[in-house]
């Protein structure tokens, strides 16, 4: 059954990246040619290196922060996941341009990945963001 491998490589990138921050196990999950389509990015960061540094920046500022994967559907090479991700913002890496504010938040969102060759090759983002609830700003990354 492909459909639960990719469904199974997708729940290990979330408890392996996100929810215990371990970046190594990316170049194992994700193409080496992997592309982050995430609407809070630019063409810049859409690429495996920026992924992995914008999953560190997140859990240095929210480092209780915690992925729960609420549902997941999967057809062919795509796998759909719905979440909900928690955090505590007591940190500043410059995604968000606010001093920390030490609220819990709480983040809803769907996830596309394509796999291909048992890595994902390609996500896209689409989430609530607490950004705009709170007022925060979010900043584009550097170059």
């Amino acid at each position: 059954m492909l459909t639960e491998k990719n469904k199974d490589i997708v729940r290990r990138a979330v408890e392996e990246i996100w929810n215990k921050g371990n970046m190594a196990v990316a170049d194992e999950l994700l193409a080496a040619n992997f592309v982050n389509h995430d609407p809070c990015g630019t063409p810049e960061t859409f690429n495996l290196e920026a992924y992995k540094q914008g999953a560190s920046d997140t859990r240095t500022d929210f480092p209780d922060f915690h992925v729960t994967i609420k549902e997941q559907i999967a057809e062919g090479d795509k796998v759909v996941t719905r979440w909900t991700c928690t955090g505590t913002h007591k940190g500043r890496s410059g995604a968000i341009d606010i001093a920390p504010t030490g609220k819990p938040v709480t983040i809803e969102g769907v996830t596309i990945d394509h796999i291909a060759g048992g890595k994902i090759l390609e996500e896209w983002w689409f989430r609530e963001l607490m950004v705009m609830k709170l007022g925060y700003k979010i900043v584009p990354p550097s170059k």
